[in-house]
């Protein structure tokens, strides 16, 4: 026999709707053929022509693979014992399943009218990874109807769906460095002045998680290197990658020497931590809270400025300037002070893109003419 499967669906019709009556096509044909007696006068109950309802007939013996309907001859239509168990059955599911598809009805008119409802906004936001944005979205939905459609990415792949228009906005971080040559070769291209507005969000510390207590005395990823400690780092294209490709050029560190002690790649700060905790590596750059969510030491490194990015032409939609309002909110800042390593800071403003980022100005010494030869 045919292997048949239940798919269900609903629809926005004007007027209301009691009772479990999902108008499913199927029962509702085989009821009118079993009440009516015959096809012809089915179809005229239901509004359709002989024709369609008999086309109809066909492809569902088709669809469930067994007969339906019985007919001879100058005899009334009836349905076969398989069709009367289907509407048999069919029944005692509506019966056993209203309350349950009165509330789904129920919720989904809610949302519905939610959605009519221009006080309520939606945002997309595509960020890196951070344990301070659920926060903010719990209080924009909380306190501002506003609903914060929140996914985790690397920086540079965050910037690039907000070049793509697949979100609002987009979350990133950087060093208020200024000479950073490793994020203006991976940020400067996404990243335009006119195109683009910066929003004030929090500074955040990021440093080397490690076992507790730090018993390999790692103060740095020089360290890492020198010890042969096992490193767990983040994967290729998030912020944290960069800053870690960063401090290695600031300590001196090969590359080469690095890579060689990476033992795993993770995709967010908290599986970092996680690793490290459960002991398959050493130590791992990421933010305080991940550390000392898991227990872990944590060596602070470095300080970062996480932005929020939105194009110009967007900066005054109804959504984005909520979001400014959650940001700028005395009540945000107290409980983002509270999460370990984190402050706000010009949390909501509108910054200069060129002045924020310092390195933006950025430039590589021009190599002499012996060089170049």
């Amino acid at each position: 026999m045919r292997q048949r499967g239940v798919h269900l669906q609903y629809s926005f019709q004007a007027g209301g709707q009691r009772g479990a009556d999902l108008q499913n096509p199927l029962f509702d044909l085989l009821s009118a053929v079993r009440e009516h007696g015959s096809i012809q006068n089915a179809a005229t109950a239901l509004g359709a022509s002989y024709r369609h309802v008999w086309g109809q007939l066909k492809h569902w013996q088709e669809v469930m693979g067994e007969p339906l309907v019985t007919w001879a001859q100058g005899q009334p239509a009836r349905l076969t014992p398989f069709a009367d168990r289907l509407l048999w059955a069919e029944a005692r599911a509506r019966t056993r399943l209203t309350p349950h598809i009165e509330a789904l009805r129920s919720e989904l008119e809610r949302v519905l009218a939610e959605a009519l409802d221009g006080r309520q906004q939606v945002l997309a936001i595509h960020a890196s990874h951070d344990m301070a944005l659920p926060m903010l979205r719990e209080r924009a939905s909380a306190s501002h109807r506003l609903h914060i459609d929140l996914r985790f990415s690397g920086s540079m792949d965050a910037l690039r769906s907000l070049a793509e228009g697949r979100c609002l906005v987009a979350g990133f971080h950087v060093p208020p460095l200024e000479s950073a040559p490793v994020f203006a070769a991976g940020l400067k291209p996404l990243l335009k002045p006119g195109r683009h507005k910066l929003i004030g969000c929090m500074r955040r510390t990021q440093g080397l998680m490690v076992a507790h207590g730090n018993p390999l005395n790692l103060r740095g990823l020089a360290d890492l290197t020198a010890r042969g400690a096992r490193a767990v780092q983040r994967q290729e294209g998030s912020g944290t990658r960069l800053l870690t490709d960063h401090l290695l050029t600031r300590e001196g560190v090969e590359p080469a020497a690095w890579q060689a002690g990476v033992v795993l790649e993770e995709d967010s700060h908290v599986a970092v931590a996680a690793a490290v905790a459960s002991g398959l590596g050493d130590a791992g750059v990421g933010i305080e809270a991940a550390a000392r969510a898991f227990g872990l030491g944590f060596v602070p490194l470095i300080e970062e400025d996480y932005f929020l990015v939105c194009l110009s032409d967007t900066l005054e939609h109804p959504a984005v300037r909520l979001l400014r309002q959650v940001l700028g909110d005395g009540a945000w800042h107290s409980a983002l002070s509270e999460l370990p390593g984190y402050a706000p800071d010009r949390a909501g403003e509108v910054l200069s893109l060129t002045r924020a980022l310092p390195w933006w100005h950025f430039r590589q010494p021009k190599k002499s003419a012996r060089a170049a030869g």
